[in-house]
């Protein structure tokens, strides 16, 4: 485990980083930072990982984060790969198919997995004992902090014991109802969606049983989609879980109790359409309130806030955890340069610039589909199903993938092709994966060997330790040449966290100096 430190050896520590909850994307920001070499503090109320599953999904990009901290090995057996989202008309006849099965995988991860979260928890923290520069506190609360021009104090209580502590930054990931962020006095921008929902979870021994459908793609096996039931008379999720897990999500009717309907005679009644004679365990019940909440302001002088502390999500495309775990990566790459004194702190500005809209236009996304999931009304529900299926047969619509926006704003070379957006990672000769020959740092991807040689002048004065991949020598499957050629592009810069900086037609030198003049660059760094 990571060092457990008594109270009063703690008072004199410093950090360069202190993390304020450890769920996964609180321990996924302390992975990022101690693999960059800093010092990290993460402090925890719970004694643990949470007991009881929340977030289920994620998708290819939080599993390339884990490949970026050393962790997907570790993690993949802990995944359940499915097959994307089915969205099921009043009629029970398909309205809306989002589907994976036999799509190529372009980023060398599937799209989704499910997965049984305190397991995850308990990965990501034991992944922390690797690194001898990190201190986690569990059992430990933030009952204040104060600011000045050279770090953040931090008030801490351990089980009726305090203790102040020093960090030079501080990430808040200490969820939806975020102490950091009600301190700060930040508030939260309405995105007016709130709809009560029940949430069950089961251990099930047999497929689940699904009504009689209409119009499911052929080689679309419900036991591996999620599964949306836009049913007027009550809306419902059906998903994969990890394992034997499956969950249910069902929108509670307006004038139903919610102490009422977590009853186990009535989670029985609502199970038994899909598990009547089919062997299975209640793990739990429970309901919530999915809404769309954004704050206004993303960092106040020293702190920042991420994961559901910044924004909360509806949770129809599963998107609540994976933007978290966005966020901590967007920021880590830049505090790590600040924190070096190779950036200036200007750099950090562009983490709401970016995370900002990114998050806006995914949990939009969501609103708009659970207004349309969540239609009471039967005749507005029956229009919604023509309207839904006459946008599907116009060809408006892919994956869940596809609604993950490219970046317009912030460390970007705005005007060049593919700007902001996720960069590709294809297998290549040997049979790993693109990052593990390159690394997660800066790259420059080349077309050709001409193209490299070129440019090998320009990577060594980057000021970032930089890393040159030739598309034609690495022995990809032509993934990397697709990708340049489809822009116009000889040279593509991709930056710390797999987004793309910028392109270009034939100078690499100019491309990298632009990068150098968004960062702030103070001075060269020998890789």
């Amino acid at each position: 485990m990571p060092r457990l430190h008594d109270v009063a050896a703690m008072s004199s520590a410093a950090y360069d980083v202190a993390v304020i909850g450890c769920g996964p994307v609180g321990a996924l920001a302390a992975n990022i930072a101690a693999t960059a070499g800093l010092r990290v503090l993460v402090i925890d109320r719970a004694d643990g990982p949470h007991p009881l599953p929340r977030a289920v999904h994620l998708d290819h990009e939080m599993m390339r984060l884990f490949q970026s901290v050393g962790l997907d090995a570790v993690l993949a057996p802990a995944m359940r790969e499915t097959e994307g989202h089915l969205h099921i008309g009043a009629d029970h006849g398909v309205i809306r198919y989002m589907g994976t099965a036999g799509r190529p995988k372009p980023f060398g991860w599937a799209n989704d997995y499910f997965f049984y979260q305190p397991e995850l928890e308990a990965l990501l923290r034991d992944g922390l004992a690797r690194f001898d520069g990190v201190t986690l506190r569990n059992g430990t609360e933030l009952t204040g902090f104060e600011q000045d021009a050279d770090g953040v104090t931090l008030h801490l209580d351990h089980r009726g014991t305090t203790d102040r502590v020093r960090a030079r930054w501080v990430i808040a990931c200490d969820g939806a109802r975020s102490m950091v962020r009600k301190t700060l006095g930040i508030a939260l921008d309405d995105l007016h969606f709130e709809e009560p929902w029940l949430v069950v979870d089961a251990e099930v021994d047999a497929p689940v049983r699904f009504p009689a459908l209409t119009g499911v793609p052929e080689g679309a096996d419900l036991q591996q989609l999620s599964v949306m039931m836009c049913d007027p008379a009550r809306p419902a999720t059906i998903v994969p879980g990890r394992g034997t897990i499956r969950r249910w999500e069902f929108m509670l009717l307006p004038g139903e109790d919610e102490a009422a309907m977590t009853r186990p005679d009535v989670v029985a009644g609502l199970l038994a359409p899909y598990l009547d004679g089919v062997p299975h365990r209640l793990l739990r019940a429970a309901t919530y309130r999915f809404h769309g909440l954004i704050a206004e302001r993303w960092r106040a002088g020293r702190v920042f806030l991420a994961g559901d502390a910044a924004h909360q999500t509806p949770p129809f495309f599963g998107q609540g955890m994976c933007h978290g775990m966005r966020d901590v990566a967007n920021l880590m790459w830049k505090l790590a340069l600040v924190i070096g004194d190779q950036a200036d702190p200007r750099l950090l500005d562009s983490y709401q610039v970016e995370r900002d809209p990114h998050v806006r236009a995914v949990v939009s996304a969501a609103v708009e589909a659970g207004r349309y999931i969540c239609e009471l009304d039967p005749v507005r529900a029956a229009e919604r199903d023509v309207a839904m299926r006459e946008r599907a047969r116009s060809g408006a619509t892919g994956t869940a993938a596809d609604l993950i926006p490219a970046y317009r704003a912030g460390i970007v070379a705005n005007g060049t092709a593919g700007a902001g957006e996720r960069f590709v990672q294809p297998r290549v000769a040997n049979g790993a994966l693109l990052d593990g020959v390159t690394g997660s740092g800066w790259r420059l991807v080349a077309i050709d060997s001409v193209a490299a040689d070129a440019a090998r002048p320009a990577v060594a004065a980057a000021g970032v330790p930089m890393t040159l991949v030739d598309a034609a020598t690495i022995g990809d499957d032509g993934t990397l040449a697709r990708w340049l050629q489809a822009r116009a592009a000889r040279f593509v810069l991709v930056r710390p966290d797999a987004y793309v900086f910028g392109t270009s037609d034939g100078d690499a030198a100019a491309l990298i100096a632009r990068m150098h003049d968004a960062l702030g660059l103070r001075m060269a760094v020998v890789a």
